[in-house]
């Protein structure tokens, strides 16, 4: 029923949908969820430590048999720039005198843990089917005993140039992420934003560039998106931002309000909560400080210094300082279940592709 079959093969799932990783916004439930529809649901695991990621595919696997990805962030810490923080919080300090915080207080720190050492070790304690990479991959070292557990591996590529890097270091399938995805774009090989291609130039770029199956992600949110995108060259698709409108979702209630507020449809990429590109609604933070801001600290340290601003907003219902991460087809999606989701994805896209053959 599906046009190319080499990603459903590869994993040993049913649909060719998966679940992106959402750090922060969705755990095992959601994870459960979609792979009992069939489909290849994704255990973010940049924001939680080892025995957290341990308690969270133990209860995947007490719930469900059926394979599963775990996803990790792969980006390189940098030593902390005290005149660039010194600088940031600066050009928040308006914000600081009018919430009444004091500027001068120490900021939390962030925690986005890139993969390590303790993070291999649970892979190859546990095995799962697949693991998903982002912003590149892990050392020579690491990605040599991840390949060695049997795992298949994915990663993104924001670019063709990423693609064919990708596919030469030995990954199983590529993830084309176009510029209307939600969430932190995966740029690697790059920092120019300006320069970055929309799914329906990417996908059949890097599909035409590589010889591994292509999963395409960025604003396909219904059957019309998978359906284009199986047109394009894909073998599956990474769909996010429809599952924040599950009930499994672990997004705030204001940013559910904001996703369904009418006429509230504008997204940018912006820099101004974690120090790298990631698209979100837009709101006054990004609208006044960015969306792009030279002054923002390096990954992830940016959002430290909004923390007590976004906490005292939140506190009186306003998302002024959240970031709302939201690909561009937000005003596609509907409110179900994570299961229901997938089932009705798959259904309807295998009647939108029987349609159009």
């Amino acid at each position: 029923m599906w046009p190319d079959r080499r990603f459903v093969e590869l994993v040993s799932i049913d649909l060719p949908i998966i679940q992106a990783p959402m750090a922060g916004a969705n755990d095992s439930a959601m994870v459960v969820q979609v792979c009992s529809a069939g489909g290849l649901g994704s255990l973010p695991c940049a924001m939680l430590d080892a025995d957290k990621v341990r308690s969270e595919i133990l209860n995947i696997r007490k719930r469900t048999n059926q394979p599963f990805n775990l996803n990790f962030f792969c980006h390189t810490p940098t030593e902390t720039d005290r005149d660039r923080e010194k600088a940031w919080k600066q050009k928040l300090a308006v914000y600081y005198e009018e919430s009444g915080l004091d500027i001068t207080a120490p900021v939390s720190a962030v925690n986005r843990e890139p993969f390590n050492e303790e993070m291999c070790e649970l892979i190859e304690e546990y095995r799962p089917e697949v693991i998903s990479f982002h912003f590149g991959l892990p050392n020579k070292a690491l990605f040599g005993r991840v390949r060695a557990t049997g795992c298949k591996i994915l990663s993104s590529a924001t670019t063709v140039e990423e693609a064919r890097y990708l596919e030469e270091q030995g990954c199983d399938a590529i993830i084309a992420q176009g510029n209307e995805a939600g969430g932190h774009r995966g740029m690697f090989l790059s920092d120019n934003i300006a320069s970055q291609p929309g799914t329906f130039s990417l996908v059949p770029q890097v599909a035409d560039a590589v010889s591994v199956p292509v999963i395409a992600a960025g604003g396909i949110s219904d059957a019309r998106g998978i359906a284009a995108a199986f047109a394009l060259g894909a073998s599956a698709v990474q769909i996010g931002t429809a599952y924040l409108f599950t009930p499994e979702s672990l997004i705030s209630d204001l940013h559910r309000a904001a996703l369904n507020a009418d006429g509230n449809d504008e997204t940018m990429l912006t820099n101004v909560f974690s120090g790298k590109p990631a698209r979100g609604l837009v709101n006054r933070v990004m609208r006044e400080v960015g969306p792009m801001s030279e002054l923002a600290p390096a990954f992830p340290t940016a959002g430290g210094a909004l923390a007590p601003l976004k906490a005292q907003a939140e506190a009186t219902g306003s998302a002024d300082f959240s970031s709302l991460w939201s690909g561009q087809s937000a005003k596609l999606c509907n409110e179900m279940g994570a299961r229901e989701l997938t089932r009705r994805l798959g259904e309807t896209a295998v009647t939108r592709l029987e349609f159009l053959s």
